[in-house]
């Protein structure tokens, strides 16, 4: 196991947690979009995470031996919710069909807002991680004095 395994593994996470955050940020300001380029209403998109692959043959090897897995994690994708989308009586909209009602994107803020804060305490955990290992680290120099 190298040395900065652990701070690589804490700095895939927080890159995983802040693109995420960017797209709550997107579903949440989209919420009541009714019209985009693709036409029709917003849908919600979600990020799809995976396990990074160990690189080479000993961490593959290290990872076997000590029954361990894991170098971090990455995102392969953005995909969107196909729920369906949210049926609203608004016969004034100009999106409405004939008889009144828009269809509404399938993001609930609520809901979004849950994932903010989830993602904000997951990147702080990587943080605190990080900064943890930073200081274990600093500790085994001083010993060295």
């Amino acid at each position: 196991m190298g040395l900065f395994n652990s701070i690589d593994v804490s700095a895939s996470g927080l890159t995983a947690e802040r693109l995420r955050m960017d797209i709550i940020s997107e579903n949440i300001a989209n919420a009541e979009t009714t019209r985009t380029a693709a036409g029709g209403p917003y849908r919600r998109k979600l990020p799809i995470y995976r396990e990074l692959a160990n690189k080479d043959f000993t961490s593959v090897f290290d990872a076997a031996l000590n029954q361990k897995s894991g170098s971090g994690v990455e995102v392969i994708g953005i995909e969107e919710d196909m729920s369906p989308f949210v049926r609203k009586y608004e016969p004034n909209h100009p999106d409405a069909n004939e008889n009144g009602y828009v269809l509404m994107p399938n993001v609930n803020v609520v809901t979004e807002m849950i994932n903010m804060v989830s993602a904000s305490k997951a990147y702080e955990a990587n943080v605190t991680a990080m900064n943890s290992t930073k200081s274990m680290m600093m500790k085994a120099l001083e010993i060295g004095r």
